[in-house]
């Protein structure tokens, strides 16, 4: 290998490597500066690692914000330009270098993150590190690529040596060094098209726009009540979604979609972004214990877990249930849930169902008093009024009853005089006039009796009726009918409106039962 040879492979590579980075910085500029409304507002507010106060407090001010929001997409393009065709751009690796740390430590793949929707949680290497790394390794290095600064610097020398360099070394020096400009023009030209065709591309990445009410559109903060020794707030988070139960009437895709939408990081940044709306209960069903144990874990968090539970049996096992039976049977999960960390344990609601229905309510019983023996808030779950009735008739009185509470007015509700008990849970039929996972409080007039006449605090849940009913209506008619708490299956984009739509409900609720808890 020759001297002009050895010298242009460093050339090409540094000047490949500063145009990558380069365009990836103009295009993310490019995106922000054409949407014409962008903030980073929201990416701001949603910080949660050790440095979030400071990240908070730039956009607490609308002039800080303002300032901050131009400094990031005329900063972006400036800086990737300037790598693009190697103008000053020993300063712009710096700056890249800087501005990448700064998104870097915003939500740090370490510690207590709110993970990127766009990248993953990559434990301490991700793409802003490798990207703020490579940028130090332009600025350290001393080879320039071909670049205007080495045009530049070529013509110094020929200033200070005319004599050695002829105009054709000119020419070619000016053409090499100059290469990047149509590049950038086609490139531009590429995705301005492609903006024309397709709309600004809002999911860019470094500064992500999350698609959300932002926090600081809350209404207030969302009040409190008490089961057992536990402060709960009024509405409570459902784990149905972050489980993949739709309960989406005939749609058979639902639960493969709810699972593909709610993967690990998703369920992070939702309960992340629910516990700073206010939300600081979550009730899940027992398979979701593993991932609530992990995220308390990785991030921190204080959110309380309600864990539902259910006795360790098959229909063979429950048929043979009596007096003989080993108890083990009936508390392993509940003390697999107290190993999992959880803060409250409730016997779950299609059991309940199912042991009253079929004779073995002292199952009931003595679940609930092992729950109490081990020193847990005991709860009771039922979709069926008729459970809850029975368990009360025998003098099994939990601290709080969990109830699905709707009124039937959606369209997708059977008629009434079809309504069996215990069916919700039960078989699908193909008749419209029968149940087909589309109601979950058969009888709300006896749910409302019986809410109304429970010593101790009520939580709803299917207060929507699996999304047939608005927040706005079924919130109300859960809160006005004596529910003291309503547990809700949410999206993360769904959170903050949720809090707010509970805040005004349970502001202007019109209920006769006094609160419980």
């Amino acid at each position: 290998m020759n001297a002009t040879t050895s010298k242009f492979y460093p050339k090409l590579l540094v000047t490949i490597l500063r145009v990558a980075i380069g365009w990836h910085f103009i295009y993310e500029g490019l995106s922000k500066i054409l949407q014409g409304n962008w903030t980073a507002s929201n990416y701001l507010l949603n910080t949660s690692g050790f440095l979030s106060g400071f990240y908070h407090a730039l956009a607490s001010s609308p002039t800080i914000l303002k300032i901050t929001d131009l400094l990031n997409m005329f900063g972006l393009f400036l800086i990737g330009l300037a790598l693009f065709i190697g103008l000053f751009s020993r300063l712009a690796s710096i700056c890249g270098a800087l501005l990448l740390t700064l998104y870097y430590f915003a939500y740090p793949p370490f510690g207590n993150p709110l993970i990127s929707a766009a990248d993953g949680h990559i434990f301490i290497v991700d793409k802003l590190f490798i990207e703020a790394t490579a940028l130090l390794f332009l600025f350290f290095y001393r080879e320039k690529g071909f670049s205007i600064d080495s045009l530049i610097e070529f013509f110094r020398k020929k200033k200070a040596k005319p004599e050695e360099i002829t105009s054709s070394e000119s020419r070619r020096e000016a053409l090499k060094n100059l290469a990047t400009l149509p590049v950038l023009g086609a490139m531009g030209i590429g995705a301005v098209s492609n903006f024309k065709t397709y709309g600004v591309d809002v999911m860019s990445g470094a500064t992500i726009q999350v698609k959300q009410t932002a926090l600081n559109e809350l209404k207030g903060k969302l009040p409190t009540g008490k089961i057992g020794k536990h402060e709960i707030s009024r509405l409570i988070a459902g784990g149905n979604l972050i489980g993949g139960w739709s309960h989406a009437r005939d749609l058979i895709y639902a639960d493969t979609l709810f699972k593909a939408y709610n993967t690990e990081q998703k369920v992070y940044e939702t309960l992340m972004l629910a516990e700073k709306a206010g939300i600081n209960t979550i009730n899940i069903g027992f398979p979701s214990n593993p991932l609530l144990a992990k995220y308390k874990k990785i991030t921190g968090s204080k959110i309380k877990v309600i864990s539902q539970v259910h006795p360790n049996l098959d229909n063979k096992k429950l048929a043979e249930v009596g007096p003989n039976t080993n108890k083990n049977l009936y508390f392993a999960n509940i003390d697999k849930a107290i190993d999992f960390g959880v803060d409250i344990i409730q016997v779950q609601g299609n059991w309940c169902d199912w042991l009253v229905r079929d004779h073995k309510i002292e199952v009931i019983h003595e679940m609930i008093e092992h729950i109490r023996a081990q020193g847990y808030t005991a709860g009771l779950a039922a979709h069926s009024v008729e459970s809850l009735i029975a368990c009360a008739d025998e003098g099994i009185i939990p601290d709080y009853y969990m109830k699905t509470m709707h009124h039937d007015q959606y369209w997708s509700a059977h008629p009434r005089e079809y309504r069996v008990p215990f069916e919700v849970d039960g078989k699908n039929y193909l008749d419209h006039n029968r149940f087909h996972n589309n109601m979950f409080c058969l009888f709300p007039e006896r749910t409302v009796d019986f809410v109304s006449k429970a010593t101790v605090p009520v939580m709803g849940f299917k207060v929507l009726a699996a999304g047939a009913i608005e927040p706005k209506d079924g919130f109300k008619w859960a809160y006005d009918n004596g529910a003291d708490f309503i547990c809700v299956g949410m999206f993360d984009f769904q959170v903050v409106s949720n809090v707010n739509t509970a805040i005004d409900c349970i502001k202007n609720t019109q209920r006769t039962r006094p609160w419980r808890g």
